[in-house]
Order: structure tokens, then C-alpha cells, then sequence
């Protein structure tokens, strides 16, 4: 069993010398409630090779203090992580590992630093006696448990706003705490600091922001790959954690990379991202098993929402509910199954090898504004081809067939042109911007198809169980109604999206 909770915290330097300024200055603060002394010794997990530090997550089995147990962290921003708990035990609980696969693959998790901490601790209090936040000064002893045994000492000042708490308030202490002579701490974390100083002189991290220098088209599509790769790997357990939207944006990094494996064959050989290209297909399908139930779910209950209520006959909430239900029944614990598969865990260990030795060919060499360009404009010229091909079909399901492919080569274009950005600049941003007006028409086309091809089952049911299909019936000519919109539509984005000067642009 586990529990989750949003940690909004800010760490500053301090010395045992360092004297607290009057808290009771801080604006909001009514009150400071010294709590004392508590003890903690916390042991951290990682890889040998420290896979869940260089994404800044933590995992640690920590005792004494209040929330004694098992502890991950997931960064969400500056200051901000989400922490997931589970009960104290021997080993780590299997709900934590499932979290971490992604990342882990089979290495196994070994402890990497021990933390000893004195917590000297203060609670803010508002008038009403509600805690605003935690302020607590930490002497900490680091130990390292692997590749060494060296230890560090330090001391800190840690802010940690209440639970729904103001984050404005954390300012106001900031600015108490500066005029004291306090200043924020340079380490993210404990175990960043406790890792950095504590490594062998060797092995210290280099200066600098680690930003590698883009040179070649080569350069370019790796880095695009690489951000595609890296967000597959930190959306896992968010979808495992049924964050919102976390599905989506994992299809979309499946979908972008395995789009930009096809555009630029001529600079990554296909021998090797044909069959890796594969594997994302089928696991962006799984993935949809969830998503598209729930787009369609969705859409359908604001098209009732918005229906004066002498149109809605017959029992429609619980009709959609009850088909819903059996849509969607078991997809949740079907998704988790294929994240825990094994399948899935070879598909991440062949991008660690893409990754590690990038099958580059000799196109890749090129300047990117020489191959780039090539790759794009060939994506485009598919997709000008099925655009001409649908517009010249009349309205029906050849035509819907048709857009539908259209949509798909949008979208293709798009990747393609936002995978240039960085080496084409502005020409390269707006060819994106017009392909994703193109897919966006050809989308609100497809979305309705699918649409009236359930409404058609909805309308069938509550026939045959005696209820009025009235309501379905309507509905169905809204959605055919929005098509013929799209398709009208469409003349007039593509005339924007295919003006030459776009394209020769992008070649400067």
C-alpha cells in the first residue's frame, strides 16, 4: 500500500554557528512552535551506475521521524516533487519497484549512501494555529556505501510548505532567512550533495551544463531521438501512477520517435530502427486501449451536457455509462500489464542500445541545413499527394479513408519539421505550426468518424433493450454535421500549409 503527497520545499546553507532570524517577523506567521530534536537515518537505493540520480529521482528506507518507511521522489519542478510512501519492510515493496522498471531494467537497486540526520525542528503557525510550513535545521553525516567509503558533514536549513499551502508564504520566509544571511543551498538534494561529496576525486562530476554541441545533421536527430527516448522512460511510471494525460504524452514520444525513425532513414539506417520502429507501434496501441476510451468517454458526455434536457430521452447517462464500463473494463490493469512485460522491458533495453551506438550512416555527417531540409520536404510531398487524393474523392467512406491516411502524413510532416527547429530555425518552427493546422482539421475529421461509428452500437443497444435511440440519433447527425465542417475546412488550411515560399524556406 502506498500514498503520495506534493512536497514544496526550498533548502538553504547553513553552519552549526547559524542562528535562526525571528520567524515571528515572517509575514502570515503568528506563531513558532519549536518541536525539538528527532533522529534520522536514512539509507538511499540506486544502480551502480546511479541511473535514478542522474534523473533526480530518490529512493530511500528511512527510520525515526514521523513518516518512517519507503520514500521515492519524483522531481516535478524546481523546489517541487512528488513523494510516494510505502509502509517500513526489509525490501523494497513491489508498488515502488513497478515505478522504477523504466529506469532500473534489471540492475539491481544496492544502497549507495546512508544519511544520518539531526532535525531540529519548527513549525510556522498561522493565527488560527494551522501549520503554514515545516522549517527544520538538519546536521547531516553522509556515508558512502559504494565505490568508497567517505564521508561528509554538513549543515542545512529546509523549508517545507503544509499540505495546500500557499507557495507565495515559502517567499516571505526566503526573504526573512536572506536578511539573516542565509542563502539557498547549491545541492538539489541531500543525496546530490552526500554523491558529489563523498565521490572519489576522479569521479567527480565535470563543470559545465553537459549540453552536447550540435554539428551535424547526425547531432541533431540524435538529440531529437534522445528527448523522445528519455520522456518514453519518465512518463512510465506516471501512467502507471494514472497521472493526467500521462498516456497521451507517452504515445506522443512513441509516435515522435518512431516518425522521426522514417523521416530521416537516410541518416539512421532502418535495418536497425525498422524493427525498433515496430516495437513502438504495438506499444503505442496498447497504450490507446486506455486513451481513446477515454477521449471518446469524454466527448460524448459534453455533447449531452450541452443538450436542452427535452432532448435527452431515455435513460442516456446510465446507457453510456454502463458501455463505457464494459469499453474500459480491465484496459487499466491490461496497460499495466504490458508496462510490466516482457516485451516491453526488451523494447526499452534496444533503445539503451540505440542510444549507446547510434546506427548513424554517412548522410548523417552532412551539415543539417543540407540533409535536413531533404528529409522534411520528401515528408511533405507524401502528404500533398494524399491530401489531393482525398479532396478529389466525394464525401464517404473512401473519402473518410483518405483523410484519415492524410492525417496520419500531417502528422509525420509535423514531427518532421519540429525535429529541425533547433538547426532551422524560425522556417522550420512555422512549417510545423502550418502542418499542425492541416492535422488538426484532418483530426476534428477523424475524431468524428470514430465518433458516429460508436454512436451507431450506442443507438443499436438502447433499441434493443426498448429505449428511445432518439438522443443517439442526434447526436450522430451533430458529428456528421462537425465532418462536413472539417471537410469544408479543409481547402483553406491546405492553401495556407502548401504555399511554396513555406517550403523553399526551408532551405534557405
Amino acid at each position: 500500500m502506498t500514498d503520495s503527497k506534493r512536497e514544496i520545499e526550498r533548502k538553504y546553507e547553513a553552519t552549526v554557528d547559524t542562528r535562526l532570524p525571528d520567524l515571528n517577523r515572517v509575514s502570515g506567521v503568528a506563531a513558532v512552535d519549536h518541536r525539538g530534536v528527532m533522529e534520522l537515518d536514512a539509507v538511499y537505493y540506486d544502480t551502480e551506475d546511479h541511473r535514478l540520480a542522474a534523473d533526480s529521482l530518490t529512493l530511500r528506507r528511512r527510520t525515526g521521524g514521523a513518516d518512517a518507511g519507503w520514500h521515492l521522489k519524483f522531481p516535478v519542478a524546481s523546489g517541487i516533487r512528488d513523494e510516494i510512501r510505502a509502509p517500513l519492510s526489509d525490501t523494497l515493496p513491489d508498488s515502488l519497484a513497478g515505478l522504477l522498471r523504466s529506469r532500473v531494467r534489471e540492475a539491481e537497486l544496492v544502497p549507495v549512501v546512508r544519511l544520518l540526520s539531526a532535525r531540529d525542528v519548527h513549525h510556522l503557525l498561522d493565527a488560527d494555529g494551522a501549520l503554514l510550513a515545516e522549517l527544520s535545521v538538519d546536521e547531516v553525516l553522509a556515508e558512502r556505501l559504494t565505490g568508497g567509503s567517505a564521508t561528509a558533514a554538513w549543515t542545512e536549513i529546509e523549508v517545507e510548505l503544509a499540505d495546500d499551502g500557499d507557495p507565495a508564504f515559502l517567499d516571505a520566509v526566503e526573504r526573512r532567512l536572506r536578511k539573516g544571511g542565509v542563502r539557498p543551498s547549491k545541492a538539489a538534494s541531500k543525496l546530490a550533495r552526500a554523491l558529489d561529496e563523498t565521490a572519489p576525486e576522479e569521479r567527480r562530476r565535470p563543470k559545465g551544463d553537459g549540453t552536447p554541441r550540435l554539428r551535424t545533421a547526425g547531432d541533431h536527430i540524435m538529440a531529437y531521438v534522445r528527448e523522445q527516448i528519455t520522456a518514453i522512460i519518465a512518463l512510465d511510471p506516471a501512467v502507471r501512477r494514472d497521472l493526467p494525460d500521462s498516456v497521451h504524452q507517452m504515445r506522443v514520444a512513441t509516435r515522435r520517435l518512431r516518425s522521426a525513425f522514417r523521416t530521416y532513414r537516410k541518416i539512421l539506417d532502418r535495418a536497425v530502427t525498422g524493427p525498433i520502429g515496430g516495437e513502438l507501434k504495438w506499444l503505442a496501441a496498447e497504450l490507446g486501449v486506455d486513451r481513446d476510451q477515454e477521449v471518446l468517454d469524454a466527448r460524448f458526455r459534453t455533447r449531452i451536457a450541452d443538450l436542452s434536457r427535452t432532448l435527452v430521452l431515455g435513460p442516456v447517462h446510465s446507457r453510456l455509462r454502463v458501455w463505457s464500463t464494459a469499453r474500459s473494463s480491465g484496459s487499466r490493469q491490461r496497460t499495466i500489464g504490458v508496462l510490466d512485460g516482457e516485451r516491453y522491458l526488451a523494447l526499452l533495453v534496444s533503445l539503451d542500445t540505440f542510444l549507446a551506438d547510434p546506427p548513424l550512416l554517412p548522410a548523417a555527417a552532412r551539415s543539417p541545413q543540407d540533409a535536413l531540409p531533404r528529409a522534411v520536404l520528401k515528408d511533405y510531398a507524401r502528404l500533398a499527394t494524399r491530401i489531393g487524393h482525398a479532396m478529389d474523392l466525394p464525401a464517404g467512406r473512401d473519402r473518410d479513408l483518405a483523410m484519415h491516411d492524410a492525417r496520419k502524413a500531417a502528422k509525420r510532416a509535423r514531427y518532421a519539421g519540429e525535429a529541425a527547429v533547433p538547426a532551422l530555425g524560425r522556417p522550420a518552427k512555422k512549417f510545423a505550426k502550418r502542418m499542425k493546422g492541416v492535422q488538426s482539421v484532418l483530426g476534428d475529421h477523424q475524431d468524428s468518424v470514430v465518433a458516429r461509428g460508436a454512436l451507431r452500437v450506442l443507438a443499436a443497444q438502447a433499441h434493443a433493450a426498448g429505449e428511445s435511440a432518439f438522443t443517439w440519433g442526434l447526436l450522430y447527425g451533430q458529428e456528421e454535421a462537425d465532418a462536413a465542417a472539417s471537410e469544408r475546412e479543409l481547402p483553406e488550411v491546405w492553401e495556407r500549409a502548401s504555399r511554396p515560399k513555406l517550403r523553399a524556406a526551408l532551405t534557405g
